[in-house]
C-alpha cells in the first residue's frame, strides 16, 4: 500500500510539473502588487508636477496684480485695494477642488523694498498610492513681483509755445509778461492763466519722475533730458564750443556811407588864417559814428577882410544802411560775454541767450521726403561736425533786420537803429507803403518783435543725466520755463533725437553704464499744437523769408508741408535708432503727421490737464515694465 500511495503521488506532482497553463495567472497575481505602486506613483507624481505648477502660476498672477494696484506707502502692510485685487487673480488662476486639491491658501503681503510677495499652498490627496497608506502631499510656492526697468534714457521733447500759456479750453488773457532771464537779460512770453496748459504740463512730468521712481529697482539706472521747443531749440551752450563757427552770415545791415541829417549851418570866426581854415575841411570824425550816433561835414570858404574869415558850413550826418546778408564774426558772442552790435553805431552792447542755426545744406531745401540713410546735416541726429560746413551758429536776433521783399535796401531813417519803416503808417511789424505791405526795417532781436513771438529763446536744454526729484522740479519750475513762440515740430524732434543718439556729439550721454547693457530709449513728445511756420519768424534755419533753407526754390507757399517732412524724417530716423517714440497731442487733435511719429500704438491724445497726466502716467507705467523677480 505504501508503495502504492508513493508513486501515485509522484505521478501527481509530475503531471502538475509537466503542466505550466496556469503559471502566469499566479505570476501576474503576485506581481500586481508592485505593478499597483508604480502604476499609482507616476499618477500621484504627475498630479503633484501639474497642481505645483499651476499653483505657481497663480501665486505669480496674484503677486503681479498686487504690485499693480499696490498704492506706494510708508505702511509696512500691503494695503487693501492691492491684497483684495491679488487674491482676485489668484482665485481665478487655482480654483479650489481642481484635481481633488483643498484647504487651499495664499497670502499677499509688502515687501520692505516696495514690493508684493506672497506664497501659495495647497493640499493634494492621493489616489491609487491611498491604498498603500500613502499620506495627503501639501504644495507650498512662493512668489515675488516687482516693476522693474532696464536701463533707461529718458527725453522729454516739450512744446513750450505761447498758447501753453492758455488753459486746453482755450481761456487766454491775450497779454505779454516779462521776465529776467537767468543771464540777467529781459525775455517776453505769453501770461499764464489759471489752470494754464503749462501748469498741467509741470505737473504731469513730476509724476511721471514718481512713478518711474517708486517703481525702479534699486539697481537700475535712469536718466532723464529735456528739449523745450519753438521755433528754435535753446541748445548751443550744451554743444562743444568748437562745434560752433566763428563767423555767420546774418540778414543784417551795414554802413555804406553818409546821408544829411537835417539842415546844415553857418559858422563865421576872424583873424583866421587861410591854412588854419582849410584845415577845418572834411568830415568830423574821419570814420565812423560818435556813441550818440552823429558826425558832420565841414566845408569852409575864407576871405582876407578882417585878417582873415573863415566861413565854416557845418552838415550833420546820419547813416546809411544797407540791409542785406553780412557776415559776422561771431567768435566772442559766441562764448556768451557781452560784444558791441556790430549792426549799430550807439555803441550797445549784445549777449548771446544760446539758441542755435542749424548748419546750412542745400541738399535737404524744399524735399518732400527723405533718405533716413542719408539725411542732410541739419537733419542727421549723429552730426559729429569735423568742417564749418557742418558746424551750428549762434542765433543773434539783434543782428538780423526785415528789409521787406528787397534783396538789398539802402536806408537812413534814424542814426543807429531805424525803428521806424521809410513809411508813417506801421502795422504791427509790417510797415504800409503804397500798395505794398513791407515789413518794418527794425531788429528781430527788437522788444515788439520779440514780444510778439516772431524770435524767442526759450529755456536751455537739459542734457541726458541722472536727476533727482529736485532737479526735474527745478528744471519745470524754473523762471524760464515759459510759454512764448510758434510751433514747429520738427526743431523740437531734431534736438530731442540728437540729444538720445547712441552717436553723434551727444552719444557719450546715453553710452552704457559700466557693466550693464544698452539702455532702453525713449522720446516723450508732447504738443499742444499743429505745425505752424511763419516765414518771418527768425528760429532754427534763419529768417526763411530771405534765408529760403527750409523750402529752397519750391517757394514760401510749401513752408508747412516742408516742415512736416522734416518732422517725419526726424521721427523715423529717432525709430531707426531703437528709440521708441511716445507722442502726446495735448488739446490737438492727433494728426497724420502726429501718429506717424509715433511708434506703433504710443500716440495719445489729452483733452486736459487731467487727461495729460493720465498719459504721462500710462507712458511711465509702460516705461516701468512689470516682471515677475522670483
Amino acid at each position: 500500500m505504501i508503495g502504492s500511495n508513493s508513486r501515485q503521488r509522484r505521478g501527481t506532482l509530475g503531471r502538475l510539473r509537466r503542466d505550466v497553463s496556469g503559471n502566469t495567472l499566479a505570476m501576474m497575481a503576485i506581481a500586481l502588487i508592485p505593478i499597483c505602486a508604480l502604476v499609482g506613483s507616476g499618477i500621484d507624481t504627475a498630479r503633484l508636477y501639474v497642481v505645483k505648477v499651476r499653483l505657481q502660476q497663480a501665486c505669480d498672477a496674484g503677486v503681479l496684480a498686487g504690485r499693480k494696484a499696490m498704492t506706494s506707502s510708508a505702511s509696512t502692510t500691503l494695503d487693501a485695494t492691492a491684497t483684495a485685487e491679488a487674491n482676485t487673480f489668484f482665485n481665478n488662476n487655482f480654483n479650489s477642488g481642481w484635481m481633488k486639491t483643498n484647504s487651499v491658501s495664499f497670502t499677499p503681503s509688502k515687501t520692505t523694498d516696495q514690493q508684493v510677495s506672497g506664497v501659495a499652498s495647497a493640499n493634494v490627496p492621493m489616489s491609487l498610492m491611498k491604498m498603500f497608506n500613502m499620506p495627503d502631499v501639501t504644495l507650498n510656492v512662493t512668489c515675488q513681483a516687482r516693476y522693474d526697468i532696464a536701463d533707461t534714457d529718458i527725453m522729454f521733447v516739450l512744446d513750450t509755445t505761447g498758447s501753453m500759456a492758455c488753459t486746453a479750453a482755450g481761456s487766454c488773457s491775450g497779454t505779454v509778461d516779462s521776465y529776467t532771464r537767468p543771464d540777467g537779460t529781459t525775455g517776453y512770453h505769453a501770461h499764464e492763466v489759471s489752470g494754464s496748459k503749462i501748469s498741467g504740463l509741470r505737473t504731469a512730468v513730476l509724476n511721471f519722475y514718481d512713478t518711474i521712481a517708486a517703481n525702479v529697482d534699486p539697481t537700475t539706472h535712469v536718466r532723464y533730458g529735456f528739449v523745450t521747443y519753438t521755433s528754435t531749440v535753446n541748445a548751443g551752450y550744451s554743444l562743444p564750443q568748437g562745434d560752433i563757427v566763428d563767423s555767420w552770415n546774418y540778414q543784417s545791415r551795414r554802413v555804406i556811407g553818409d546821408a544829411n541829417n537835417g539842415s546844415g549851418y553857418n559858422v563865421t570866426q576872424t583873424g583866421v588864417g587861410q591854412t588854419p581854415c582849410g584845415n577845418m575841411n572834411g568830415r568830423w570824425p574821419a570814420t565812423g559814428y560818435n556813441t550818440d550816433g552823429t558826425a558832420v561835414n565841414i566845408t569852409t570858404t575864407w576871405s582876407t577882410g578882417s585878417g582873415g574869415t573863415c566861413v565854416e558850413y557845418t552838415q550833420p550826418l546820419k547813416p546809411i544802411w544797407r540791409y542785406q546778408q553780412v557776415n559776422f564774426n561771431t567768435s566772442q558772442f559766441k562764448t556768451g560775454v557781452a560784444v558791441t552790435d556790430p549792426s549799430a553805431v550807439d555803441g550797445s552792447t549784445t549777449k548771446w541767450q544760446g539758441c542755435v542755426e542749424e548748419p546750412i545744406d542745400s541738399s535737404g531745401a524744399g524735399q518732400s521726403s527723405f533718405d533716413i540713410n542719408n539725411l542732410p546735416n541739419d537733419l542727421n541726429p549723429d552730426l559729429n561736425p569735423t568742417s564749418d560746413s557742418q558746424k551750428w551758429a549762434p542765433m543773434w536776433p539783434d543782428v538780423e533786420y526785415y528789409r521787406g521783399n528787397n534783396t538789398t535796401y539802402d536806408y537812413s531813417g534814424s542814426v543807429s537803429k531805424p525803428s521806424t519803416p521809410p513809411s508813417p503808417y506801421v502795422y504791427g511789424d509790417y510797415a504800409y507803403t503804397g500798395s505794398n505791405y513791407v515789413q518794418a526795417l527794425t531788429s528781430a532781436g527788437s522788444p515788439t518783435n520779440l514780444s510778439g513771438g516772431y524770435v524767442s529763446c526759450g529755456k536751455p536744454v537739459s542734457r541726458l543725466a541722472v536727476m533727482t526729484r529736485s532737479d526735474v522740479s527745478n528744471y519745470v519750475n524754473a523762471s524760464d520755463f515759459v510759454p512764448q513762440g510758434g510751433t514747429y515740430h520738427d526743431t523740437g524732434m531734431i534736438w530731442g533725437t540728437r540729444m538720445i543718439s547712441p552717436n553723434g556729439v551727444f552719444a557719450a550721454d546715453t553710452a552704457a553704464w559700466p557693466g550693464r547693457n544698452t539702455p532702453n530709449r525713449y522720446i516723450v513728445f508732447m504738443t499742444d499744437g499743429d505745425m505752424a511756420p511763419n516765414y518771418n519768424i527768425y528760429g532754427l534755419y534763419g529768417m526763411e523769408y530771405y534765408d529760403k533753407r527750409v523750402t529752397g526754390t519750391t517757394g514760401l507757399g510749401n513752408d508747412t508741408d516742408d516742415h512736416n517732412a522734416r518732422f517725419l524724417a526726424e521721427c523715423a530716423a529717432a525709430k531707426a535708432r531703437n528709440i521708441k517714440v511716445f507722442v502726446i497731442g495735448f488739446g490737438q487733435t492727433l494728426t497724420s503727421e502726429l501718429t506717424t511719429c509715433a511708434s506703433p500704438g504710443k500716440s495719445y491724445y489729452a483733452s486736459d490737464n487731467a487727461s495729460l497726466n493720465a498719459a504721462f502716467q500710462d507712458i511711465a507705467k509702460q516705461v516701468a515694465l512689470l516682471r515677475i523677480s522670483q
